[in-house]
């Protein structure tokens, strides 16, 4: 199994400014910084997962006198929050409906006005509003303090049964529950107040790790965001369990070998993921998703960011079965029924690229010739009952794999991944869109049955994609592009009607790449480690090792990738928009 140098925390050096670090020098510095005046206001504002009485219990030791004021006892009563969001939770139980809600839409006018009224009749000594909407309380605080946490570590949270939902108190609910409702709600709440209150904030305050605060200013922030569209960077990758997972990414990615399996390795999901900075000594966590918020043009190109906004619509992933199972056999929604049912603008077409296959390696992909859906249908129902499991080769077709190929999964095929194999998955990243049609029969990690969405899957299955609609359009569609002294470059997919192209490039000498306004996404298939570099000097040179996922920004332009020992084969796969189809995505 081949093993690398990979970077599981990497990150920017910004220079110029400091990091502040400590509970201690970050209360010696909020002492020091609000106006010396009889009454002193500070806000801190507050994304959801953020430990708010680690910071309440630090500021009462540190800055007395001090008067806390929480926006909780602003928000509606939980069972008002708990009616009002039901239409978007809905009781599937895996998917829900995009929200429209602001953050204000969770306060109660009334005890809004409760609390800034007690705000008011403080006449001297340090008043803190803390809490998500802590600036609507206090719009005029001496200093506002930004307090954010990356969606990673809210889900970990949530795992951990210690942290709610927005303005509930729901920290023993399903983590399944208050994730998807985190997503389809909170998220888009609190995201749409970040961006409304970005301009405002003083200082960011990092609470990532517990008891380990970070705090910057907002100068500092600007200049780490603005740095990263400027040159290629690799945001925190994360590493899941699964019942199906294997052994792969253990070795590769230097993982803990205490446990069971990784099933996931998540390497750019901005939504996700975070971001890193090291001022001097010290190191600076952000979601990775304020930079597509902040510089969406930047990042993403003016034609991409027309298209989706300030979403960033490429994902990778890895998929390892390696010494592990079979996925669930699944199938992903199409557009329209996405953007109907779920309030999604587009839908997770994706693909596999297998980085690692073993000689048995398989995936499951479209449906054989002939079949009856109904019996299908039968079949797959009889299995969620218990009956008995489900038949899959004799509706569904298994083809051989091997490493290095690539096969495309447009919506609508119904599709799985065998064992014993490495996937690197390039899709679109609308969310976790995928109906399980069949899990084997096998529990999750929690002891209990997968959620099975037969009721969604039957409504998107595109049943005329059979045995040989797919060998001529999904499997390994390779075709050569270019070609100079030390390397060559081959189209791989996506299908002609995504919006997603890939690219594999194969080297052993300096290959030139331009962005042409359009963000990159690659991954180094081949080979243990790579340079990237400016032809102007405009970046430094940036190492990539085996597996590891980097960004390109769309302003950076001209660029180019050598192995970092001459002459040494390396190949990477590239993911771009396909800009000619973007009408067909726009939000």
């Amino acid at each position: 199994m081949k093993t690398s140098n990979f970077e599981k925390f990497p990150a920017l050096t910004i220079k110029g400014h400091a990091c502040i670090s400590g509970w201690t020098a970050i209360n010696a510095f909020i002492t020091s910084h609000v106006e010396q005046k009889n009454k002193r206001i500070i806000a801190i504002d507050t994304y959801q997962g953020v430990y708010i009485t680690e910071i309440e219990k630090q500021l009462q030791a540190a800055l007395a006198p001090v008067k806390l004021l929480p926006v909780a006892k602003t928000f509606l009563s939980a069972e008002q929050i708990n009616t009002m969001v039901q239409p978007f939770v809905t009781d599937d139980p895996v998917f829900g409906y995009v929200s429209a809600f602001t953050v204000k839409d969770f306060l109660d006018p009334q005890k809004v006005q409760d609390l800034q009224n007690e705000l008011s009749a403080v006449t001297n000594g340090l008043v803190v509003v803390m809490g998500p909407g802590a600036s609507l309380i206090a719009p005029d605080a001496d200093l506002l303090i930004y307090a954010d946490m990356p969606r990673w570590e809210i889900q970990q949270r949530f795992r951990a049964n210690t942290v709610s939902n927005l303005g509930i108190e729901n920290q023993n609910d399903k983590f399944s529950y208050q994730y998807k409702r985190a997503f389809f709600v909170d998220w888009k709440a609190l995201d749409r107040h970040k961006k409304e209150s970005w301009s405002s904030i003083d200082y960011f305050l990092d609470t990532t790790i517990p008891n380990q605060p970070k705090m910057i200013s907002s100068a500092a922030a600007k200049q780490a965001l603005d740095t990263a569209v400027t040159q290629p960077f690799r945001v925190v990758p994360f590493f899941d369990p699964g019942p199906w997972g294997g052994q792969w990414l253990k070795e590769v990615c230097d993982l803990d070998r205490t446990k069971s399996n990784y099933a996931w390795g998540f390497d750019c999901v901005p939504e996700e993921n975070s971001l890193l900075f090291r001022f001097e000594d010290q190191v600076f966590e952000m979601p990775a998703i304020n930079l597509v918020f902040i510089h969406p043009e930047a990042l993403l190109g003016e034609k991409v960011f027309d298209a989706f906004g300030d979403e960033f619509p490429i994902r990778f992933d890895f998929l390892d079965t390696m010494d592990g199972g079979n996925l669930s056999l699944q199938v992903h929604p199409l557009k329209a029924y996405a953007k109907e049912h779920f309030g999604i603008a587009y839908t997770q077409d994706e693909s596999y690229y297998f980085m690692e296959a073993r000689d048995h390696a398989f995936v499951y992909l479209g449906l054989k010739e002939g079949i009856e859906p109904e019996k299908m249908l039968e079949g797959l129902q009889q299995a969620q009952e218990g009956d008995q499991p489900f038949d899959a080769e004799r509706f569904v077709e298994k083809w051989p794999v091997k490493k290095h190929d690539h096969i495309l999964i447009p919506a609508g095929t119904v599709h799985c991944s065998g064992a014993d194999s490495v996937v690197l998955e390039i899709s679109a990243t609308p969310f976790n869109f995928t109906f399980k049609l069949w899990d084997w029969g096998r529990m999750g990690l929690d002891g209990k049955p997968r959620p099975i969405s037969l009721e969604h899957g039957r409504n998107v299955i595109q049943w005329d994609r059979t045995t040989d609609w797919v060998k001529d359009h999904l499997i390994n569609q390779v075709v050569p592009i270019a070609a100079a002294e030390g390397w060559k470059e081959e189209r791989t997919g996506l299908h002609e009607g995504l919006f997603i192209e890939t690219r594999r490039h194969w080297f052993t000498g300096t290959v030139p790449h331009n962005t042409n306004g359009i963000v990159n996404v690659l991954n180094l298939i081949e080979g243990d480690a790579a340079f990237v570099e400016s032809p102007t000097a405009a970046f430094e040179p940036y190492i990539v090792h085996y597996a590891e996922t980097f960004i390109v920004p769309a302003a950076v332009g001209a660029y180019t990738i050598r192995p970092y020992v001459a002459g040494k084969p390396c190949a990477t796969i590239k993911a771009y928009v396909r800009t000619e189809n973007l009408m067909n995505y726009k939000l």
